[in-house]
């Protein structure tokens, strides 16, 4: 007489040596797609959520401004949220291009901040902007100063890139934490399965 685990152990043999159904293979697959579409719905909703958590305009590129009026009112009428960074810099000074450059790029990477530049002979007080002290970075929150930097390229390596500026900035704590970049690279590769 055989024992009731063996005719079990005897059972769980012949369902593996089998060949799987139709069915049973569609069973396994659909639960692949169940799978994908759970993982595409929670990366809606994590994107939904940091969306709705992210408050605040969003720029992403520079803005060039063309008077010290505008200048102004940039300042003033900007939400209270926002930090501002303004590049003050003239054509043919040293550094001045290199900073221009490196800010297109971290307002790509910091959408919530708004990056500005003007050049020291459109801010009505040009005499005050000698080629001396550019390029010149302010940066400001709630229409208040926050930070000041004068010959700003003396403070970073001779050839300097956009890592060494946003690595001085964060060093004064002037950026905020980047955009979820991660959680769009997770995307990337899971649409890529």
């Amino acid at each position: 007489m055989s024992s009731p685990q063996n005719r079990d152990d005897k059972d769980s043999k012949e369902r593996f040596s089998r060949k799987m159904s139709v069915q049973e293979y569609e069973l396994i697959h659909k639960d692949k797609e169940d799978e994908n579409c759970l993982r595409k719905y929670r990366r809606q909703c994590m994107q939904d959520m940091h969306q709705k958590l992210s408050f605040g305009p969003r720029y992403g590129f520079v803005y060039e401004l063309e008077s010290g009026e505008q200048f102004l009112e940039t300042i003033e009428k900007e939400q209270k949220i926002t930090t501002i960074v303004v590049h003050i810099y003239e054509d043919g000074v040293k550094g001045c291009d290199a900073l221009n450059s490196s800010l297109t790029c971290l307002a790509a990477e910091y959408p919530m901040v708004k990056f500005c530049k003007i050049k020291a002979s459109n801010t009505g007080a040009g005499d005050r902007f000698s080629s001396d002290v550019l390029p010149t970075l302010l940066v400001y929150k709630g229409g208040e100063l926050l930070s000041n930097f004068i010959s700003v390229t003396e403070q970073l390596a001779e050839e300097f890139f956009t890592g060494d500026v946003e690595s001085f900035l964060n060093e004064y704590g002037l950026l905020p934490e980047k955009e979820m970049h991660v959680l769009e690279q997770s995307n990337m590769e899971e649409d890529m399965e």
